[in-house]
């Protein structure tokens, strides 16, 4: 498997294609974190006292409704994110099979009807998924916290191997989940028959999806902290007006920062639009080319197959061709 050439295609495609960058985008909803550390440095700001007052002034039946308010919120953007993240992934891969199939033009409308017969498979896939890794991990930290409490620690020690082996299994695990996708979408496959399907592809050519997928991190991770960077900077006049310890620094702070994310995140959107669909294309095409699916094109609806042709010349008598016309035979005088 040359993975030049699919990092190539993959680029002239989404390059071709910028409505894939929308539905890149949609798939990255939910799936992307960011953790930064401080160094083990620690940092004493005092709040402003006025905030500090404000807060001590609100109602508790107001801190409840407030609660209340966002915990709805939270759950409708919890839909909404599932919604848009499943069908971003899905019609991603639609379109990528489509353009490598030869399709000129792709439309937003097109690959999302194309992508909603799949949502409850991928979706139902996804689910089963997390739930399993959830026990998982739970499971872990349980056996971790009973072992360390009935072997005073030790139990807890001899854990963090295999918490450090953690990464790279859920790393892939990952992998796979990408692979059972995809034969779901590409294939027309259940739930179960994908997740199949996904390990045979997955298993019969584990060097290339490590030398893929190890790619396709490090390209994530080297993109996702540049296009990262300037969030930071936007958090500069908030630390400032905290600094100070005024209510009027912090206010004025606080409105700079919001101003600032509000101006850089379109652009941040964009980019990391075009990172997810940059990635899920290479996914796909590597798919592609080690299962070789074929790709279907509708026969013109005048085309005659070569056999009928033949049996229809077989029946039709030559035709004749107009000769000159017959002329009147002359008889000798007398007879």
């Amino acid at each position: 498997m040359d993975i030049g050439d699919v990092l190539s295609q993959a680029w002239k495609i989404i390059w071709k294609h910028k409505v894939l960058w929308i539905f890149g985008l949609l798939a990255g909803c939910g799936t992307a974190s960011t953790s930064t550390g401080n160094g083990g440095i620690t940092y004493q700001v005092d709040a402003p006292t006025g905030l500090e007052q404000y807060f001590a002034d609100l109602d508790p039946g107001l801190v409840a409704l407030y609660a209340g308010l966002g915990i709805l919120i939270g759950l409708i953007v919890l839909v909404l994110v599932i919604f848009l993240g499943t069908v971003g992934r899905v019609a991603l891969i639609r379109g990528t099979k489509l353009s490598h199939d030869g399709a000129a033009r792709l439309t937003f409308g097109e690959l999302f009807s194309a992508s909603t017969p799949y949502f409850w498979r991928v979706f139902g896939l996804t689910l089963l998924v997390a739930i399993l890794a959830f026990v998982v991990v739970t499971a872990l930290i349980i056996i971790g916290v009973v072992g360390s409490v009935f072997t005073l620690g030790l139990g807890l020690l001899c854990l963090i191997p295999f918490l450090c082996l953690l990464v790279p299994i859920l790393w892939l695990v990952t992998i796979f989940v990408e692979q059972s996708v995809l034969a779901i979408v590409l294939e027309d496959l259940g739930i179960m028959d994908g997740m199949r399907r996904g390990w045979e592809v997955f298993r019969l050519n584990i060097g290339s999806m490590l030398g893929l997928g190890i790619i396709l991190l490090v390209l994530s991770l080297v993109v996702a902290f540049l296009i990262g960077l300037p969030f930071l900077a936007t958090g500069v006049p908030l630390l400032t007006g905290l600094f100070y310890g005024t209510t009027e620094a912090f206010t004025t702070g606080l409105v700079v920062t919001a101003i600032a994310i509000l101006c850089y995140l379109p652009f941040f959107l964009l980019l990391n639009g075009i990172l997810r669909s940059y990635t899920g294309a290479a996914w796909t095409l590597n798919y592609l080319r080690l299962t070789r699916i074929p790709a279907v094109a509708a026969a013109p609806a005048t085309e005659v197959p070569p056999a009928m042709e033949a049996d229809q010349e077989a029946e039709e008598p030559p035709a004749m061709e107009p000769g000159p016309e017959a002329e009147e035979p002359v008889l000798p005088e007398g007879e």
